[in-house]
């Protein structure tokens, strides 16, 4: 049997939607198990040279963690990973890593978790500890997403054009999240909390409220501080009418071409040219499951 999951990247938080909100993006990895084949674990792609091939990637860790929650055995595949989102970027490489693993398991241990996406969500929130990017690379489009393990999808307007510009450096998210202060003003609170509202607003309805929607006062200032040439770049495009917010943890940065704004490809391209920059599509479903028998 061969089973291959397609998982998307993700971009959480979109602003002001921290922990909460999350988008998907039609840029995905694909995770090929096959039971016909001698064990073994390839990559090409993103990360090839870096990710482990002893079994200590998150896939293999979560095939793993599924299989011993059901009290079975990990099942003997080769695994080969072609990965196009970047690592440790914020685009939700981890969560695809994550959820791959769980329909992979499923499929292979005939579980049916991976036609349930609130055991999907439940499984892969549990493993990676939180469902803001979980969410979108399961149900596609942009997810709200809550503590309590509630996901409600909107349906994004179609003049919603993302774009992703991707710098070279890198921030994992464990150091970006413990960076984070313990408490925040009530009024930044406040401010957040209206300005979430606005984001789902202009996603769902009005694109052209999204320059404004997009601010924050939670946790981009603190993770830009981490990677002060990306924040010289954020602002330098919102200077110059770029709608845009940092990528999950970052440092990647997630902007939006507004119809009457500024060429956002061209005015990345002019102000980060090292930086890649990729037009992109939301993706209105999350992962699939091809199987060959």
């Amino acid at each position: 049997m061969r089973v291959t999951v397609e998982v998307p990247a993700t971009a959480a938080n979109l602003g002001p939607g921290f922990d909460a909100f999350g988008l998907a993006l039609d840029h995905c990895n694909e995770m090929t198990a096959d039971t016909d084949r001698p064990p073994s674990l390839t990559w090409e792609g993103e990360g090839a040279d870096e990710l482990p091939t002893d079994g200590t990637d998150m896939v293999s860790e979560t095939i793993r963690s599924v299989a011993a929650s059901m009290g079975l055995e990990a099942p003997a595949v080769a695994l080969h990973g072609r990965n196009r989102i970047p690592l440790a970027r914020g685009l939700g490489s981890s969560s695809a890593a994550v959820v791959a693993g769980v329909a992979i398991a499923s499929r292979l241990l005939d579980l049916g978790i991976d036609r349930d996406p609130v055991s999907m969500l439940a499984i892969a929130a549990g493993i990676e500890g939180h469902p803001d990017n979980a969410a979108p690379a399961i149900h596609g489009g942009m997810t709200i997403a809550t503590g309590e393990g509630d996901v409600h999808q909107v349906a994004v307007h179609e003049g919603v054009h993302p774009l992703v510009l991707v710098p070279d450096v890198t921030l994992p998210t464990a150091a970006a999240r413990a960076a984070l202060p313990d408490t925040v003003p009530f009024a930044d609170a406040v401010f957040n909390a209206t300005h979430a509202a606005l984001v789902v607003e202009a996603l769902a309805r009005d694109p052209a409220l999204l320059p404004t929607a997009l601010a924050d006062r939670l946790h981009e200032g603190v993770r830009l501080a981490m990677v002060p040439d990306v924040a010289d770049v954020a602002d330098e495009l919102r200077r110059l009418g770029v709608a845009l917010c940092v990528s999950g943890a970052g440092p990647t940065l997630l902007a939006f071409q507004l119809e009457g704004g500024p060429d956002v490809q061209a005015t990345a391209r002019a102000v980060a040219p090292t930086w890649r920059v990729w037009p992109l599509r939301v993706r209105p479903h999350g992962f699939t499951v091809r199987v060959t028998e």
